[in-house]
């Protein structure tokens, strides 16, 4: 008899490994089967459809009797519906979001996205905006306001996640540098009020009576730094797409912040105007895919440079040039000798390490222009230390002796 340890440890592997593990797993537990659950049996089957070479009711996933899954056709759209329902009702959220990734990759189930009861039923993740930006020319009127919404409530979440530490990140690296003589005791500079008023500690009382009180000056001052974001919109790119759009649109709502936000492949298009307005727009604008000439979209992004030391240049690129190499060294070069703090993104995702030319990042870096994957929690303490006139490539080594970014 399998203990309960054990029998829930074999049920797992059986759902790992698929229905064709059945006999070993059970002649290993001694007994003919595995006895799933009726839960289990329905994760099987949500499962198998995916990665089962042959699957149990593959049929039933795609509305084909043949066994060929029939991507695209309208009548598959009900049962793909319930499909995603079992899934969202009996794994994981991550699990969920990998699952509903591979079956868009692997079943070429992408055209059912253009079916409303389908879409409904999606979870939003950024893997799934990513699919619907890159099909948004195909998609149907019909589904539009659900497309909309779900790429809504995804960047609501990324917005959600990244506003308050860019924010803090922001004021605190502008602000705080600065002392008024106005007081007010929210904004009190601590440290240095006693650091200067040490010699005032009464070893009596084993106190400190402060002579003079420094304070914070918060004014909110408009404008004061130029930040340019210039995204490569290459396909490979789009969850950095993503969260590059979101960070803009941030940076974007910050009134000492002036920001322009540009997205390129061979041509450049500059979305500024979307991005202040809705990010949501601003990503319907992104043509994923193509081909890619950096060198164009940072000729463009120079006539916004009017105060060099007083300006951030964010390239979110995997740096596969198809444009003049040279000249997009020289040009990232000259702006670097010029003052720009400029910052190369090879990634800006949660995930793996990216593919990019290893060659001209290099370069980059040879440069002063620091290239490397970059987690979206650690994009605020970089913003920072470059507003602050800190050492970039200095900042990036120390984070990645943290295991914080990837190079």
């Amino acid at each position: 008899m399998v203990g309960a340890v054990n029998r829930e440890a074999l049920s797992r592997w059986r759902l790992i490994l698929g229905e064709a593990a059945e006999g070993d797993l059970g002649r290993y537990a001694g007994q003919g089967e595995i006895g799933l659950t009726d839960d289990e049996r329905i994760m099987d089957r949500a499962l198998a459809a995916i990665y089962d070479q042959t699957a149990p009711g593959e049929a039933g996933a795609s509305g084909s009797g043949s066994g060929a899954r029939g991507a695209g056709q309208g009548k598959s759209a009900p049962r793909l519906a319930q499909w995603l329902g079992d899934v969202r009702t009996f794994f994981p959220e991550d699990v969920v979001s990998v699952i509903q990734h591979d079956a868009m990759e692997r079943k070429g189930w992408k055209q059912l996205l253009f079916e409303p009861e389908v879409l409904a039923s999606v979870k939003p993740d950024i893997h799934l905006v990513g699919t619907l930006l890159s099909l948004k020319g195909k998609i149907p009127e019909k589904t539009k306001d659900t497309a909309r919404m779900l790429v809504q409530a995804v960047v609501d979440e990324l917005v959600k996640r990244m506003s308050h530490e860019l924010q803090r990140a922001v004021t605190g690296a502008l602000n705080r540098r600065r002392h008024t003589p106005l007081p007010s005791l929210s904004g009190i500079d601590w440290k240095r009020t006693i650091q200067r008023n040490l010699k005032h500690y009464d070893a009596e009382r084993q106190r400190i009576i402060p002579e003079r009180f420094y304070y914070f000056d918060r004014a909110k001052r408009s404008k004061e730094w130029t930040v340019i974001v210039d995204i490569d919109q290459s396909g490979s790119m789009a969850e950095s797409v993503i969260w590059a759009s979101v960070v803009g649109s941030i940076f974007a709502s910050m009134p000492a912040l002036d920001t322009r936000v540009v997205v390129f492949d061979t041509e450049v298009v500059d979305l500024t105007e979307q991005c202040a307005n809705d990010p949501v727009d601003m990503l319907f604008g992104i043509q994923l895919g193509g081909g890619t000439n950096i060198d164009k979209s940072v000729a463009y992004c120079e006539q916004f440079i009017t105060e060099p030391k007083k300006t951030l240049f964010i390239l979110i690129s995997d740096l596969y040039e198809g444009g003049n190499q040279s000249r997009l060294i020289r040009r990232m070069r000259e702006m670097k000798e010029a003052g720009v703090k400029t910052l190369c993104l090879l990634a800006l995702s949660d995930e793996g390490k990216p593919f990019y030319d290893e060659q001209l990042a290099r370069a980059f870096a040879r440069d002063g222009t620091p290239s490397f994957a970059c987690t979206p929690a650690m994009l605020p303490e970089l913003v920072e230390g470059a507003l602050q006139g800190k050492d970039l490539a200095e900042l990036v080594k120390r984070l990645e002796g943290r295991g914080r970014t990837q190079a």
